[in-house]
């Protein structure tokens, strides 16, 4: 079966029109679908830490940060690799083959979660493999600009990584509903006795890694049948020139603030709810508000992609910038990181929320952006996508070890955010400074504003 496509000609209106639209678009339905089960199997151990001490395993509150963690250390790192797959072995075969990969953790968590002597060590190897689900995002965000002209970027990328974003909302919205009756009967094995407030029910945690399976498999037939490959080809050794621009590094600066928090907070919130509101009486479920956050991170990140293409996005991510650090200090200035009364809980779920908000807006706006910043090569503006999408994919291995440390050392998530807001205030000023402000070094316009650009012919880079 042909993998590679002929010519590939999205800027030219009459190619787009007979050919190109139909299959950019299809592609782009396939690949979110995929994208999403990659986000819910990403994440799916930090929705499962939070049931483990109930049904009898040992961990320390350390241990269980740590295994929410360990995900996001390995979607960093493998982010880094997938960065620069899609130019030398194409769409199909990506997307095909990290869909199919995935399914080897969730066949092993399922069966781990069923024995309570299973070792830290083996929930530590099975959360890092989780982490696939992390580590492809670098290379859907790339293949998905390559395939779409640069007027439709921002609202592509941005329906793609905003629906996808919606795989840490259906994990974490499903997991509670999953796992309360024998969805496979006897076939994936016996329940579990979960305990909480001395009240004893069962549950069958092994249903929220096996739910994914059959999903899995489908879409892996789905890409290999119906996925074709742009041919935009180079070596290794090529794609590494993105390294030399500096505005590579800024970028990936800015997208850290934005994606790195979004799934950074993600991985954290179900234990941040657990460790600072978890000692009062009548103690709110986890899982029963984690899942807002990331609800709200990925609806704004797709409605906000059109108001970025035609506005531009660095305007929207010095807005992300200043909302995530009033967010952070009023979390701090009003005691809901380090709680004395179970009458704080409302606010600080606002907060977080809001957190998610902002952090979605700029996951949008710095789509937009890159492209736009590095117009002059879809390559390089692609590769950056990769390249900036797999140093954020640390970020639920920062904020979840971070946030354990500060905690576990100080009974309070408070030092983390004086950090966080450190970190937050660096990324705007040098995004304001680059690409908001009058005289900015590269202009990311919007199609509302490239009439005025035509007339103008202001010389600045774009």
């Amino acid at each position: 079966m042909k993998t590679w496509i002929h010519t590939w000609e999205p800027e030219d209106p009459g190619f787009w029109k007979e050919t190109g639209s139909n299959i950019a678009w299809r592609t782009l339905i396939i690949t979110t679908v995929a994208l999403i089960l990659s986000f819910s199997t990403w994440f799916l151990m930090s929705v499962l830490v939070v049931r483990l001490p109930s049904i009898g395993f040992e961990f320390t509150s350390m241990q269980l940060f740590w295994l929410a963690a360990m995900p996001g250390l390995a979607g960093g790192s493998l982010r880094i690799v997938n960065t620069f797959l899609i130019p030398i072995f194409g769409t199909r075969h990506v997307i095909a083959i990290s869909t199919f990969l995935k399914i080897l953790p969730c066949l092993g968590l399922g069966f781990a979660v069923m024995n309570p002597d299973s070792p830290f060590w083996i929930f530590m190897v099975l959360a890092f493999a989780l982490g696939l689900g992390g580590g492809d995002f670098s290379s859907y965000m790339p293949s998905t600009s390559l395939f779409f002209p640069n007027r439709l970027k921002g609202t592509a990328l941005g329906i793609q990584a905003g629906i996808g974003n919606f795989g840490v909302f259906v994990v974490q919205f499903l997991t509670p509903w999953i796992i309360g009756f024998a969805a496979f009967g006897v076939l994936v094995g016996n329940r579990q006795v979960f305990t909480v407030n001395d009240e004893t029910t069962t549950l069958w945690l092994q249903n929220a890694a096996f739910i994914y399976i059959i999903p899995l498999l489908l879409v892996t037939l789905l890409a290999w049948k119906y996925l074709r490959s742009v041919p935009v080809r180079a070596t290794l050794r090529q794609q590494l020139d993105i390294f030399k621009d500096k505005h590579t590094w800024y970028c990936t600066i800015t997208y850290f603030m934005t994606f790195g928090s979004f799934s950074g907070l993600a991985a954290a919130f179900p234990l941040m709810i657990a460790t600072l509101y978890g000692q009062f009486p009548e103690a709110p479920d986890p899982l029963a508000y984690a899942f807002l956050g990331p609800l709200v991170g990925s609806l704004i990140r797709i409605v906000m992609g059109f108001p970025a293409d035609r506005w531009g996005g660095s305007i929207f991510t010095q807005l992300s910038g200043i909302g995530l650090i009033v967010c952070g200090l009023l979390l701090i200035f009003g005691g809901y990181l380090a709680p004395t009364s179970l009458d704080q809980f409302p606010v600080f779920v606002i907060l977080m929320v809001l957190l998610f908000f902002f952090a979605g807006t700029g996951n949008a706006s710095t789509f937009r952006q890159y492209p736009i910043i590095f117009a002059h090569s879809p390559r390089q503006g692609a590769g950056v996508i990769g390249w900036t999408a797999a140093i954020a994919a640390y970020g639920p291995f920062v904020f979840s070890t971070l946030i354990g440390l500060s905690i576990g050392k100080t009974g309070s998530a408070e030092s983390f955010f004086w950090g966080a807001i450190v970190f937050w205030v660096i990324a705007s000023g040098i995004n304001f400074w680059y690409y908001t402000r009058s005289g900015r070094e590269r202009w990311d316009f919007g199609s509302r504003w490239g009439t005025w650009w035509d007339k103008e012919k202001t010389g600045r880079s774009g």
